[in-house]
Formats: structure tokens, C-alpha cells, sequence
């Protein structure tokens, strides 16, 4: 069946409440054991190994597949996972984490400490835009025993005990992926974790469906029987979809955000915005640093003093979210208020281009630059063709480019792009989420790195400095130096932290439990008769 065709199908089946019985599957949900939960994921994923691909995507559907020694609460304290308790030494320098002695991977072998030392050691540094940097602040990561893991730093490291959720340290069987090429690995298509559901079928263009894992370590849990994320192109369908039953779940961009606003209010669904409190995302327009004339940080000032973050905001994120001032998401830790500021002003972004030598042409263009749209739906490219626009009033010519989920990362890895838009995540800590993005160190070929190449040595030692203090105060003034030195340099022009909604049938229960949301393994996720 062609994949518009099954879109169609499935959409009338589920306005006739026959689409899980399509799939064998059984509306008759108990109290908290049974049930399939029809989700979307959009757009569908290159992968499901979260330690290979960041997408967000992929992080959505491999929680549910691979564990983490922690998660964290709305307070980013941190809760068991994989690693059932977990002490940490006076002097700030040694962790022991106590594995959970009955957790087993899929394929029904023991899961031990030596696949976290694997995952960590030899797996993550390989294809991990932060593990690397973050572990590479270990000492020693040793295993006095099979359920045992002890990571001693060479100098204490506060934001050390945020790094063990999901997509810091999704732990990976050893014996799937050592003395293979873990990037072209076919378990990375066909993934074997150890978390509550199992991988049963990828049809592409059409779903992903996993189920409960019978023998996972969490006695009773899941609750689900099953859960079926939906590939559906198309946003109208996808607005139609949650409305008619055919989902009972969307997140991120599922929706565009001018049907959240509307389905958000019917009265057998609920909407939140909660759930994304460790990620905290900012929008922002990546500026390739390595070339003219976007090497000069008054081509870079120029670009945020001529687009109008607050339409992005109003207009097109509908409210969800409000402008952003730098690097630091205002909701965490560390985010200095008192940096340059960049009014929006065409008056003043053309006198920095007149400053810097740039003439127009005949046809009136200062610039031309590439702008990769990353297929992320309607508000993506609305944001896009707003930015096209907005640097066209200066001077600067901005080609649009269509692209599909792999081949837009794998452009950004390799840093053939002038402009992009996207949005990272902030991970509690400006040393998990943030320094990432602008430390020289960190400028590799790999997404969600420092792809812009930014550099300044000082920066460097600030970002340094501030991961090893353990006074907050201390560390509050060297994050502020730090952001405005990089305000100041304009890397990367910060549009809007942004907020997401998550719609979901009000049947759904425990669904946003924790800080890192619709990512959780949904374990504890259940149907509500």
C-alpha cells in the first residue's frame, strides 16, 4: 500500500474506531494493565539508536527502548533507572552506581556493568556530540563487580550527576555492537535495549510499533501492551488524527502550533506544556563561522538586529515561548539577564553591513547564503521563509533548500550549510547543553557539536573554569562572563525559547511524569476506563 493511501486508511479507520482493530489491537483498556497507545512521530526517524542520532525523533521512540542509569524529576533531581541507588564521594570526585541486578537486554542476556563501561568507553565517544567531552573528565570508569559502576573524576564536577539520562548515556549491549562498526550496525534499524517495550516492526512510511517487554526488571511494568507510533506526513492529517481518536498522543512539532491552540481545548483531550524543563530549548539561526562574509561578527550582529524575533514568537510559534537573550535558556541554571542587547532595527543592521564594506549589486544583494530547511513541518519552514524575507530588507539574498531527515543531519555534520535553523537542547546545565555549542574543543563533524566553528580562547577558559568550580556563586560569575563574550560575538542569533504542548486523550495517565517528558520509558503509562 503507498503510503498516502495508508494515511487515508488509517485516518477513516480511526474516525470508525476500527484502527486498532487493524492491528489486532483492543479498545478495551483495563484500569492500568492493557492497551496499545497510538502516538505520532513526526518527522519519522533515520534511526532508533539514540546513541548514534540525536534527533528528536529518535530520542522519542528509542526511550522507550534503551535505559539510562538515571532520569530526572521537574526539579532535576535525579531518580533510578538502570542504576537502582547511587552514592557520591565527600570530595565530589568518585560516583558508585548500583546496577539493577535483574535487568537483561531484549535478546534475554544479562545487562552488566560492563556494557556501561562499553557504552562509555568505546561506544559514545564515537558518535556522541556530548558524551565525550562529559566523560572525558573521568579518571577511571571501573566495575568492582557485574552490577557495579564506579566513575572517579580527575577534580570534582557538579553538573556530573545531570549526565545519566537518556540521551547522555543510553546504555548499549556490548555484545551487539563491540568489534562492529557501531555506526552501520543493523541492530541500529532493529534495536535491542533494555527498556519496557521492545522493537517488534518498523514499516516505513507508515509506523512504528513496539510492545511490552515481558521481562523487564520493574515488576507489573508497563502497564501498555503496546505502543504504535504513526508516520503521517501531512500536518492537516496529522490535527485530524488526535481530533478523531485515531492517536491518543502528540508532542513536539507534531502539531502545527495554530491547531495545538484550537485541539488543545476539546473536551475529551488535555494539553501541557510541562515535560521539557531539562531540555529547555532556544530556536536560533546557526551562522557558519567559516567563511566571509559570515567570519565578521558584524554580519552575524547584523542578521539579529534585522529579524523580529517577537513576529517568531507571536505569529509564528503562537505564543508558545518568549525571546531569547542569548545562549542560556532563562529557565536554566546560570543564565545571565544583563548582555547585549539586539533590538529588532533595519536601520542598524544595514549600517553594520555598510560598515563592513559590503555593496550591494545591481539587483540590490549584499550577500548570498544557503539555508537548509529541516523537515520538521509547517512552523519550520514558515520560520524559514521569514528569515528569507527578513535578510532580504538588508541585502542578503537567502536560498532555501528542501531536505529529508538524513540527509539534513548529515549536511549539518559535515558543516556544508551557510545558515540553520533548529533548536538544542539546554540539559539542566550550561556544562551539558550549552558550552557544547561553543567551546573550540568541541568543533567536530558531528550534529548538535560546535558545527559553527566558533572559537575564542577565552571562552574556552571561562566554560572551562565554570565546570570544574563547585561554588554556585563562582560559578554564576563565570557563566556570565561566558555569555557575554558570546552575545557579544553572535555565533549563533538566539530567536526564541521555545515551548512545546503535549495533547494527549484525557484516558492517558502518568504521561508527563518527569523533566525529560514524552522521552521517559512510559513504564508507568496507562488507559484510564
Amino acid at each position: 500500500m503507498q503510503k498516502r493511501e495508508f494515511n487515508k486508511s488509517l485516518l477513516a479507520a480511526g474516525a470508525l474506531g476500527l484502527f486498532e482493530a487493524s492491528f489486532g489491537l483492543s479498545r478495551a483498556y483495563a484500569q492500568t494493565r492493557g492497551g496499545t497507545l497510538n502516538s505520532i512521530v513526526q518527522p519519522e526517524p533515520p534511526m532508533l539508536n539514540l546513541a548514534i542520532s540525536q534527533l528528536t525523533p529518535t530520542q522519542m521512540v528509542s526511550g522507550k527502548i534503551f535505559l539510562s542509569l538515571l532520569t530526572y524529576d521537574v526539579n532535576l533531581k535525579p531518580l533510578p533507572s538502570l542504576a537502582r541507588s547511587w552514592t557520591i564521594s565527600p570530595d565530589g570526585k568518585t560516583y558508585t552506581f548500583n546496577l539493577e541486578p535483574a535487568a537483561k537486554w531484549h535478546d534475554g542476556k544479562p545487562l552488566t556493568a560492563d556494557d556501561v563501561i562499553y557504552t562509555v568507553k568505546e561506544f559514545l565517544p564515537v558518535t556522541h556530540p556530548r558524551a565525550k567531552a562529559i566523560f572525558a573528565r573521568c579518571e577511571s570508569i571501573t566495575a568492582p563487580d557485574a552490577h557495579t559502576v564506579v566513575f572517579k573524576l580527575t577534580e570534582p564536577f557538579g553538573p556530573f550527576i545531570g549526565a545519566f539520562d537518556i540521551s547522555n548515556l543510553p546504555v548499549m549491549p556490548k555484545h551487539i555492537y563491540a568489534g562492529t562498526d557501531v555506526t552501520k550496525n543493523p541492530n541500529n534499524m532493529n534495536p535491542i535495549g533494555s527498556g519496557p517495550f521492545k522493537f517488534k516492526e518498523w514499516v516505513r512510511g507508515s509506523h512504528i510499533h513496539l510492545v511490552r517487554n515481558d521481562e523487564y526488571f520493574k515488576p507489573g511494568l508497563p502497564y501498555l501492551d503496546a505502543i504504535i507510533y504513526r508516520v503521517i506526513p501531512d500536518g492537516a492529517s496529522r490535527a485530524l488524527a488526535i481530533e478523531k481518536g485515531t492517536v491518543q498522543l502528540t508532542q513536539w512539532t507534531d502539531l502545527e502550533l495554530f491547531d495545538a491552540q484550537r485541539i488543545g481545548k476539546l473536551p475529551n483531550l488535555q494539553m501541557t506544556t510541562k515535560g521539557y524543563e531539562y531540555f529547555a530549548p532556544i530556536m536560533w539561526l546557526e551562522i557558519n563561522n567559516r567563511t566571509a562574509p559570515l567570519n565578521d561578527k558584524r554580519f552575524r550582529q547584523a542578521v539579529m538586529h534585522a529579524i523580529d524575533r517577537n513576529f517568531i514568537k507571536d505569529k509564528i510559534l503562537y505564543g508558545f515561548g518568549k525571546v531569547a537573550t542569548g545562549p542560556v535558556n532563562s529557565k536554566t541554571k546560570y543564565y545571565e539577564p544583563n548582555v547585549k542587547k539586539y533590538d529588532f532595527s533595519i536601520a542598524k543592521a544595514n549600517a553594520l553591513l555598510d560598515e563592513m564594506g559590503l555593496k550591494p549589486d545591481a539587483k540590490g544583494v549584499r550577500a548570498r547564503v544557503r539555508l537548509p530547511v529541516a523537515p520538521y513541518g509547517e512552523m519550520v519552514q514558515r520560520a524559514c521563509e521569514f528569515i528569507r524575507q527578513s535578510l532580504s530588507k538588508i541585502g542578503v539574498a537567502v536560498t532555501l533548500e528542501a531536505s529529508d531527515t538524513g540527509s539534513y543531519s548529515q549536511r549539518i555534520a559535515n558543516w556544508d550549510y551557510d545558515l540553520n535553523l533548529l533548536w538544542l537542547y539546554q540539559f539542566g546545565d550550561p556544562a551539558l547543553g550549552v558550552t557544547r555549542n561553543y567551546v573550540s574543543s568541541n568543533i567536530r563533524k558531528i550534529m548538535f557539536t560546535n558545527t559553527v566553528g566558533y572559537s575564542n580562547p577565552e571562552v574556552d577558559r571561562l566554560a572551562d573554569a565554570a565546570a570544574t568550580e563547585t561554588e554556585d556563586a563562582k560559578r554564576q560569575a563565570l557563566y556570565s562572563q561566558m555569555q557575554k563574550l558570546i552575545v557579544e560575538d553572535v555565533p549563533i542569533a538566539w530567536l526564541v525559547e521555545m515551548e512545546f504542548p503535549t495533547i494527549s486523550d484525557k484516558r492517558v495517565q502518568n504521561l508527563v511524569t518527569t523533566a525529560i517528558g514524552i522521552h521517559e520509558s512510559f513504564d508507568t503509562v496507562y488507559f484510564k476506563n
